[in-house]
């Protein structure tokens, strides 16, 4: 039989990316997304489609039958994936806004892993693997929701590994940089949903930023020019199915690598200084 992964996500982007490309290997891929649109465009593209949104528990729950029930109870690989982030300064995060993205982030995530555990250890074996970000390690202003919701995904996703440690079932985190996605328009909605700056001591730069975002002209010069395709991030998604000793952790684009080099050599005021700096930098460029 075909090995099965269940991708999250899968509407755009890496999950897209992921799905197409882990069925031409030969995967039986269930691809998730919350529109029906987008079900009939993966159902096109070789996999099977399956709804499922992480903040319903219910479609969590219905998620998992229709897997199983097409597997017999089995599952290879998981592959945790959709996520967005809430820009905007800390003080300005609404307390429903930031449950919400944590809904979606972190809680639905840990929801969907719990409940492919058990089968998982019944095999003795399995694969789950994170889709955690750069800001899962390191920090940039403005982005402090999300840099919440990938810190607490990381830590969540070392301690299970530990507690796996000897059931067959590995746990990976996949950690990129700058790739090409809808991210941007995403975070657009989010910050138009549940972000009002009147007021707000950043409301000039909300503006500003929010009208480059709506551009098209989100990233800075210095992140474009280290951005990868969403297929940079596939091929971790290989490496941590598909090998016998699948990595901890899979670091994707070289601001990636540079920044986990730069956090275990800095002293913390030099690491800082240093986040300050790109921030600033960020800001200047887009």
């Amino acid at each position: 039989m075909a090995r099965t992964i269940l991708i999250t996500g899968c509407s755009s982007g890496i999950g897209w990316d992921c799905a197409r490309t882990m069925a031409a290997r030969g995967w039986k891929v269930f691809a998730t997304a919350r529109t029906e649109a987008d079900l009939q465009a993966l159902a096109k593209q070789g996999v099977t489609p399956v709804h499922l949104d992480y903040r319903d528990a219910a479609s969590i729950e219905a998620a998992i039958t229709t897997v199983y029930d097409a597997t017999g109870g089995t599952l290879d690989a998981l592959f945790n994936n959709g996520a967005y982030a809430l820009p905007g300064a800390v003080e300005d995060l609404p307390m429903d806004g930031l449950r919400d993205m944590f809904e979606a982030n972190f809680f639905g995530w840990h929801d969907l892993t719990r409940r492919i555990i058990p089968n998982m250890r019944k095999q003795r074996s399995g694969r789950i693997v994170q889709c955690s970000s750069v800001l899962g390690f390191m920090y940039l202003k403005y982005r402090g929701a999300y840099t919440a919701s990938k810190h607490a995904l990381t830590g969540y996703s070392e301690t299970l590994r530990i507690e796996l440690d000897g059931s067959g079932v590995h746990v990976s985190i996949i950690e990129p940089g700058p790739i090409r996605t809808r991210f941007d328009a995403n975070a657009v909605a989010a910050f138009k949903t549940w972000i009002d700056p009147t007021g707000s001591p950043h409301e000039a730069l909300y503006r500003q930023r929010m009208e480059k975002l709506e551009r098209g002209r989100g990233s800075s010069r210095t992140a474009n020019a280290f951005q990868l395709g969403p297929e940079a991030v596939t091929q971790k998604l290989i490496h941590a199915c598909e090998s016998p000793r699948p990595k901890p952790h899979y670091y994707v684009t070289k601001p990636a690598y540079l920044l986990d080099a730069m956090r275990r050599t800095l002293p913390a005021r030099a690491m800082s200084a240093t986040m300050r700096a790109i921030s600033e930098r960020e800001a200047k460029e887009t």
